[in-house]
This record gives structure tokens, C-alpha cells and sequence, in this order.
């Protein structure tokens, strides 16, 4: 009787709507649970990893971002219905993959840490309660699916007609930022990433996410949800690699607009709070997210991520 050998899957990165390997040639394994940790049904090695994924390089990035701004200027003026329907498949297919999701969020052990607080609020702020593998992508699921509900509700909120003085009307209504780097934090790592990409792809931009550095896995997987969920290619590049080789080249890259990042280490906080003063971009670094609240699905995340423009229009007397 021979002894069964399982080949590792590697998973490439995701990039204008394909899946090409690093042009490192980089691969990184992923580890399953150590010796207490309970193993996976599904994803089975002689050995102690269980998959590989492509290590992005600075290249990978600015190829990332080379498509998310050819690709958002489009999805920016595709109707806001539209944009909502796209969502909403993505959560059709993200169920669809529900246990794959399931297995690769089991199979990695994620060691509990306390990311970097900067004020006193901060620190006392309760920490998410532990949340199972079926409990978290059923989370992500309808997390993705409010956020196709907000799409053409949005600006209702955020912007406004405003009171002037004279026969005319004035209108104050939001526009896509344009490119935003979404980086994923260790807890949560599906939940985290949906959480920090929905509310900026929701409201017209286009989209680098870089996964958990604990578990890039489901990151990978995400990006073969996205491939089959007419969501057009460029909108979201998902890139598997190490925070410390690429948050420096995202603070520093001038056509990155806008960062939506959680939980970061203080190191990797300074060095985007330190890109705002060389090139102006947005940084939004939350602390401390409890990533099963509803503050998380909230219209107040969009509004981060949205220029506001003033309309003057004359009335009639």
C-alpha cells in the first residue's frame, strides 16, 4: 500500500482581474495548527504547511495600483444601483465557497495579540469577542450584502441641500476618492478585509487590499470569489505579503489616494501617518475594531472615503 501524498495548492495574487504569480518569484508557506490545534477536514500535508501563496513585491503593488486606476474612473461612473447588485453577487458567491472559507479559517492558528493603542479610550476599549470560522464568514457574508444596500442610499446621508441666502439651490453630494490600500489586520481575517475593502468599492473607488499577515489565505481564496462575481477587473487587487516590505512603498506611492487600515503595529502606523506629510494621501487607521458591531456596516465608513462636491444651481423667482 503506497502512502497518499496531497500536492500544496499555491495561491497567486490577484490583480486586474487575473492571477498572476509574483515577479519575485516569492512564495511563502502557510502553516497549519500546531500540535493542539484540531486539523482541518478539507486541507490535509505530510508536512507542517498547508498551502503556499505568492509573496507580493514592490512591483506586484504598483502593478496592483496601475490597474485599480485604470479600472476605477468606469466603476466611479456606474450607476449606484449597479455597484449595489455587484456586492450583493459577491456575497451570492462568497456563500457559494462558504466551506472552503470555513476550512481555510480552521486551519490556520491565529495567536491572540493586542495591536498598538494610541490613547487612553483606545486601551479600554473591549476587545471583539472570539468569533467561530462559521460565525465569521457568515458575518462577511451579510456584512457585503449591507453595503450593496447602501450604495444608492449613501449620499442621502452624507450629503446634503444646503440653506443659502438668494434664488438658488445648493447641493453638497460625494465622489469616489479614487484609489484606496486596504490593509488587513490579524484578528478577523476575512471579516477585517470585507469590513475595510465594501465601504470603499461601494462608493465608486477602486481597491489594493493587502491580507492578514496570519492567515493570507482566506485573502487569496477572496480573490477567486471576486473573479466570478462581474465585478470588473482592476476594481480589487488582493496581495498576499509581508506588512514590513510593502506598508512603506503604499505610504510613499503618490497614486495611492486614500489607506483604510486596522489594529497596525506602531511602526507600520507611524509610517502612513509619515506619508501624509510627502504626498497628502487620506490615512484611516482604526484601533481596537470589534469587527462584529453594526458601527462597522455604517454609512459613517463610506463618508471616509468620498470627496464632496457643491453644486450651485439658480432657481426660478
Amino acid at each position: 500500500m503506497t502512502e497518499r501524498l496531497d500536492v500544496l495548492k499555491t495561491y497567486k495574487l490577484y490583480i486586474d482581474g487575473a492571477f498572476p504569480r509574483s515577479e519575485s518569484g516569492r512564495t511563502t508557506p502557510v502553516l497549519g495548527p500546531g500540535p493542539k490545534g484540531k486539523a482541518s477536514s478539507k486541507i490535509k500535508a505530510i508536512a507542517p504547511a498547508i498551502a503556499h501563496v505568492a509573496k507580493a513585491s514592490r512591483k506586484d503593488l504598483r502593478d496592483a495600483v496601475e490597474a485599480a486606476r485604470k479600472a476605477q474612473p468606469k466603476w466611479a461612473d456606474a450607476t449606484a444601483y449597479l455597484r449595489g447588485q455587484i456586492l450583493y453577487r459577491m456575497a451570492e458567491m462568497l456563500e457559494g465557497k462558504r466551506d472552503e472559507f470555513v476550512d481555510a479559517l480552521s486551519s490556520v492558528d491565529i495567536a491572540p495579540t493586542r495591536a498598538a493603542t494610541t490613547t487612553k479610550k483606545a486601551a479600554s476599549t473591549k476587545a471583539m469577542r472570539p468569533l467561530t470560522p462559521t460565525q465569521e464568514v457568515s458575518l462577511t457574508i451579510d456584512r457585503l450584502v449591507n453595503y450593496s444596500g447602501w450604495s444608492d442610499k449613501f449620499s442621502q446621508v452624507v450629503g446634503c441641500q444646503n440653506a443659502v441666502a438668494g434664488p438658488f439651490y445648493n447641493f453638497t453630494i460625494p465622489e469616489a476618492t479614487g484609489v484606496v490600500a486596504a490593509i488587513a489586520p490579524r484578528e478577523a481575517p476575512l471579516l477585517a478585509l470585507v469590513s475595510l475593502l465594501a465601504p470603499a468599492i461601494c462608493s465608486g473607488n477602486a481597491v489594493v487590499a493587502i491580507t492578514s499577515e496570519a492567515n493570507p489565505l482566506v485573502g487569496a481564496i477572496l480573490g477567486e470569489v471576486l473573479a466570478t462575481s462581474d465585478l470588473p477587473a482592476g476594481v480589487v487587487n488582493i496581495l498576499t505579503g509581508e506588512h514590513d516590505e510593502l506598508v512603506p512603498q503604499i505610504a510613499t506611492h503618490r497614486d495611492i489616494d486614500a489607506i483604510h487600515a486596522a489594529n497596525l503595529d506602531a511602526k507600520h502606523n507611524a509610517t502612513l501617518r509619515a506619508g501624509i506629510a510627502e504626498n497628502l494621501k487620506r490615512v484611516m487607521v482604526r484601533t481596537n475594531i470589534d469587527w462584529t458591531s453594526p458601527d462597522c456596516q455604517s454609512p459613517w465608513w463610506i463618508e471616509s472615503f468620498v470627496e464632496f462636491k457643491t453644486i450651485w444651481h439658480p432657481s426660478a423667482v
